[in-house]
């Protein structure tokens, strides 16, 4: 069911919903980023959403998913003025991402991680890791500015801890492309392979500490929320594998759910998805 309020009136009905649940949360022992200002970031937010490309989020989506999204955003920090969350709707239902930005201001919040960053290894690169107290650690890893433009064989994270110990996690690019397979849209990583890749495998190093985390469970709950909003389930895989079988058939005839439209502030490349055939694809880091 969907919208029928006045923008201003809805606005308002769901900013005090956001605002009522997060000051209870607060009482809980929710802590917000200090330069943080929710206000702020329910503006930015409303601001994508009735502008979307593909039309008002506002009047597509049902209140519930959007006051739902908006506090997730809010409990994690985020902002989509700092191009650190985006809003994709699902039929009516919209759900709140983060971008390769957000998941590692996210992650900076956990109170034992002190840094995070991720590289990608490409075809040419020595990338050198070895085994120690059964731990993987990185021994070198040496590249040429000339390989960015090789094939992607691999992405690292390290996440750097309070204590100043370095966390290393590896992935493949066989394990990218299997993360990858279970996304509900897959443009943007072909568009955007690298700045995809390094978001993956962030994702991947953070569940360790996510769910280890001694940081407030409201915090952890909406970190594991927004990532499971990018992947299908079950259900989901096994819906899309039907209708891929009998898209086969030339003579059937199926609904084509229309893929999910990713709405996000303009430098982040995650925004590329929303480009049309009539309009240009610019680079965004022009």
């Amino acid at each position: 069911m969907t919208n029928h309020n006045t923008p201003a009136v809805l606005q308002k009905d769901i900013t005090d919903t956001v605002n009522q649940k997060v000051a209870a949360m607060q009482q809980d022992g929710l802590a917000l980023p200090p330069a943080y200002s929710p206000a702020n970031a329910l503006k930015s937010a409303f601001f994508a959403m009735s502008n979307a490309p593909g039309g008002n989020l506002l009047e597509k989506c049902t209140k519930e998913s959007i006051a739902n999204s908006l506090l997730d955003m809010v409990v994690q920090g985020l902002s989509p003025a700092k191009t650190q969350c985006y809003f994709v709707p699902y039929q009516t239902q919209l759900k709140m991402t983060r971008s390769y930005f957000g998941t590692q201001a996210v992650l900076k919040r956990l109170s034992e991680v002190k840094d995070v960053w991720a590289n990608v290894i490409f075809e040419g690169d020595e990338f050198k890791i070895a085994i120690k107290n059964g731990r993987e650690v990185l021994v070198s890893h040496e590249t040429d500015f000339s390989h960015r433009d090789n094939k992607i064989i691999g992405a690292y994270c390290i996440i750097e801890k309070a204590d100043n110990e370095q966390v290393l996690t590896t992935m493949t690019k066989k394990e990218i492309d299997a993360s990858w397979s279970q996304a509900k849209t897959k443009n943007v990583q072909n568009k955007f392979p690298q700045e995809m890749a390094k978001r993956t495998v962030i994702n991947r190093a953070a569940k360790a500490f996510v769910n280890t985390s001694d940081d407030s469970d409201l915090l952890i709950e909406a970190i594991n929320n927004t990532t499971a909003n990018e992947y299908q389930d079950d259900g989901e895989r096994k819906e899309a594998e039907i209708i891929d079988e009998i898209d086969q058939n030339a003579n059937s005839e199926v609904f084509d759910p229309k893929p999910a439209e990713v709405i996000e502030p303009p430098i982040d490349p995650e925004q590329q998805e929303l480009i049309t055939e009539e309009q240009p694809e610019d680079d965004p880091y022009a």
